[in-house]
């Protein structure tokens, strides 16, 4: 599989599970939980409150992983993303990621709280159904 091949098998995994575990470092220990995951490509953005401990975290450390794919409704292909991660500067973002499930935590895209972290991912490991394992680079 070549470089562009790959970057397509990827983008269609993160397309095809929209929740992923999202891992940050607190204390130095890793700390995960379950998000929303958009994407564009291979921008990644997650929603979340701006009061958030991740959002501390990502201030002290901004190394995240995300893991996703292989579960009941999911794809089958495993998707593993090491990267890093910022509360973005795209204010537009923000609009473009709101829905209404969104609702339930946010009063709109205007929302104060509401903001987007930013993934850029350094290197991704997918394992496609084929259980074949391929690496991306940054």
């Amino acid at each position: 599989m070549n470089q562009t091949e790959l970057e397509q098998n990827i983008v269609k995994a993160l397309e095809n599970n929209p929740f992923c575990s999202f891992s940050t470092v607190e204390n130095g220990k890793p700390k995960s939980r379950y998000m929303a995951l958009f994407n564009d490509g291979l921008n990644i953005h997650l929603a979340t409150n701006r009061r958030t401990h991740k959002v501390e975290e990502l201030e002290n450390n901004p190394n995240v992983s995300l893991l996703l794919g292989y579960e009941a409704g999911g794809s089958k292909e495993v998707v593993e993303i090491e990267g890093t991660c910022e509360v973005t500067k795209n204010e537009g973002l923000r609009e473009q990621v709101w829905n209404d499930e969104l609702k339930a935590w946010f009063d709109g895209p205007n929302d104060p709280n509401y903001v987007i972290l930013d993934i850029t991912p350094a290197r991704i490991e997918y394992t496609g159904k084929d259980h074949e394992h391929h690496v991306w680079e940054q």
